[in-house]
């Protein structure tokens, strides 16, 4: 890298891991350098129309210089017309992508932590097994409990607790573990009680586990995955760098998603090669764009920038080599400094330096594992979900006080109206939760002859507790 802001003469225009290392390879290896750049910014890539070479080995070839140290990576074609060292850093080419932004929040987010296809599934289950109960208690004789009913000859009361409202009541109860009052007698219908017990715990309790992780904290899905993904699709753009290696091992692969990147990149418009690592990276952050390029170069990038990331894994493996010449005297001097460099620590050092060491190091595990608190847009639902419910009551109320006051103006030969007064004064009455109301008597009985059955358990014992248990009946 050039030095910016500074009045610097030479070699001290330039810092980095490259420089570094190319002190100490001469230190070892006991040469003197002068460094400059190469005046078209290119590492080196062979035009395959015209066979000639460009950048830093088109320098070496016509000895304009000795030797080239820079990210320059050791492949066949750059092999065969100038020398490289033993390799002093391994890599591979990865994906430079952009960090999508959050998915909005939506207000049903706590139906989140279960996919559709499962809540469509208990809601199959509730419905089966309601009904389930609803027949087996039908079925069970253990389920009907009798009561002796007199009026003018004896008459045998059956009364069966699991209606059709209160097998639906049941299973809801159960499922939200509040308890519905009702309790299964015969083995069978506690056989139906206890496996959907079971079933609500495994249910709940996964629920529960995974609510947490989506409501706190942040998710981002990425649109690909991998370079299959890239090759497969046409809405995000991807390139590299001009006349790289990254670019010759595309252009020159045998692989079959790899050729159909490199048609994609040479002949897409806008152009998807740039000129420069720097425009890559900028066209990435513009978003919609994916950069492929060496991991040692992306890996600096990410880890100091928060809205950088790779995807998948590394797509070669190959290795960055000092290069001479052909036939240099160096490259076997230079080769020995740097096994004896990786021996003993120094290039990690120099890696950790500019790669971990630098001060600017983007830090992604708070953003990553914090929790963030939650707001309306993440459990809003709850609320609107409630006042559904309320809504829904009231209007159930309504008809059933409607249907409830018809019923007892026919009954009581007087108009609706009327009937309808009477009982909004009634209800509206408040200090006491009885009532007295007058009906015309049994048709069939009379008060001195009619016995009231004995109250069962399912029955109200006290009319101040307001509680009205919704029974069956059979004659035997």
């Amino acid at each position: 890298m050039v030095k910016e802001g500074w009045n610097l003469q030479g070699n001290a225009r330039f810092e980095g891991f490259c420089i570094d290392l190319l002190a100490r390879v001469a230190a070892q290896a006991g040469f003197a350098y002068r460094l400059r750049l190469v005046p078209d910014n290119m590492y080196g890539a062979r035009d395959p129309d015209t066979g000639q070479w460009n950048g830093i080995v088109r320098e070496l070839m016509d000895r304009k210089a000795d030797i080239a140290v820079a990210s320059m990576t050791i492949n066949y074609a750059r092999e065969a017309v100038i020398d490289f060292t033993k390799p002093f850093m391994n890599l591979g080419i990865g994906i430079l992508f952009k960090v999508p932004t959050s998915q909005p929040t939506r207000l049903f987010s706590f139906l989140n932590p279960l996919a559709i296809e499962i809540w469509l599934y208990v809601l199959a289950a509730y419905i089966l097994v309601s009904f389930t109960l609803f027949v087996m208690a039908r079925f069970s004789p253990y389920e009907w409990s009798s009561s002796t009913h007199v009026c003018g000859h004896e008459t045998k009361l059956l009364t069966n607790q699991f209606s059709v409202c209160n097998s639906l009541w049941f299973i809801t109860g159960t499922f939200l573990r509040q308890g519905s009052g009702l309790n299964p007698k015969a083995t069978s219908t506690r056989i139906v009680g206890g496996i959907w017990w079971f079933f609500t715990l495994i249910i709940l309790s996964s629920y529960t586990a995974n609510l947490a992780a989506f409501l706190t904290v942040e998710r981002t899905v990425l649109p690909i995955q991998s370079a299959a993904d890239l090759a497969a699709q046409t809405s995000v753009q991807y390139g590299t760098l001009n006349g790289g290696s990254t670019m010759t091992f595309f252009r020159d692969s045998n692989i079959d998603i790899y050729q159909k990147m490199w048609q994609h990149m040479s002949t897409t418009s806008p152009p998807a090669l740039v000129s420069s690592y720097e425009e890559g990276v900028r066209r990435v952050l513009q978003g919609n764009y994916a950069f492929l390029m060496e991991s040692t170069m992306l890996d600096h990038r990410v880890q100091r920038d928060c809205n950088l990331t790779q995807i998948g894994g590394l797509l070669d493996s190959k290795g960055y080599g000092i290069a001479t010449w052909k036939g240099s005297p160096w490259r076997d001097r230079i080769s020995l400094a740097i096994l004896e460099l990786q021996e003993k620590g120094v290039i990690q050092i120099l890696y950790d330096k500019w790669w971990k060491n630098t001060g600017d190091v983007c830090n992604r595990d708070g953003k990553d594992s914090k929790a963030n608190p939650l707001g309306v847009q993440n459990i809003g639902g709850v609320f609107v979900t409630l006042l559904c419910g309320l809504a829904l009551a009231i209007m159930v109320a309504i008809l059933e006080f409607c249907w409830h006051t018809k019923k007892n103006a026919s009954q009581g030969r007087q108009s609706l109206c009327s009937e309808m007064g009477q009982e909004l004064r009634t209800a509206m009455r408040g200090g006491s939760s009885s009532r007295t109301v007058l009906r015309p008597g049994c048709s069939r009985c009379s008060p001195a002859t009619h016995v009231p059955p004995a109250p069962s358990r399912y029955e109200a014992q006290d009319a101040s507790n307001s509680v009205v248990e919704l029974k069956e009946l059979r004659w035997s």
